[in-house]
């Protein structure tokens, strides 16, 4: 693993953000309609619950919590129950995460390239990108539903990469879940983790607690340089 001095002294050659949770904050979103897909059956839904589900794909999650609701074989209606509410919440009350803009704004302005990979099926991340003010920002981008495996499969980043014509080693991803360091990770890709889960160890090449942290804001500015 690079240490933070190491990286901050690296320059990539591409960038990759996650967008659930790191661009724009729907992981809020998520986790309201998890809670009603729990309460639904009478379930709480807490810390505990959301670690369970949280950066996993939708079949994914839907697959483990068919096991957690008692009801076998019922993945697939979970996963169509789940995506309803999700899109409902997403397209009321998503918004870019703070400094989001800001940080894909730098990273343009330096002419790197850009991608954003998600976990989310195409129309999920499509509409949290167009309630971001991100349409048409991204001129490659991947959803859980076009790769064979989504994270935290290595798929969605080595495709990235490959669509960004960079190599994995001199790309840097951005990510708030474990899922999405484990899939950046497995793929040779270096991170910068913003977890959403403040209590988890996070062994991404830096950790910051926002977008807006000064010190990443300035060294993405010398790139250009």
């Amino acid at each position: 693993m690079a240490s933070e001095v190491t990286l901050f002294d690296w320059r990539p050659k591409a960038v990759v953000f996650d967008c659930d949770g790191l661009l724009m904050d729907t992981e809020s979103c998520w986790t309201v309609a998890e809670t009603e897909l729990f309460a639904r059956r009478g379930l709480p839904f807490g810390a505990e619950q959301k670690a369970l589900v949280i950066g996993r794909s939708v079949a994914d999650a839907a697959d483990s919590l068919a096991g957690l609701f008692g009801e076998p074989g019922g993945a697939g209606s979970i996963a169509e129950e789940l995506l309803v509410l999700v899109a409902e919440v997403v397209g009321a009350k998503a918004e870019a995460m703070a400094g989001a803009h800001a940080v894909v704004e730098r990273v343009l302005a330096c002419a790197m390239p850009i991608a954003v990979a998600s976990n989310s099926p195409r129309a999920l991340l499509d509409a949290a990108l167009a309630r971001g003010g991100f349409t048409n920002t991204f001129p490659v981008s991947i959803a859980a539903d076009e790769v064979e495996h989504p994270k935290p499969a290595p798929d969605m980043y080595q495709r990235a990469c490959a669509m960004l014509g960079v190599p994995t080693g001199d790309t840097l991803a951005f990510e708030d879940s474990m899922t999405g360091l484990t899939s950046a990770r497995s793929a040779g890709v270096r991170v910068v983790g913003v977890p959403t889960l403040r209590h988890d160890d996070f062994p991404a090449d830096h950790v910051v607690g926002s977008l807006l942290d000064t010190d990443l804001l300035a060294w993405i500015s010398r790139w250009s340089r």
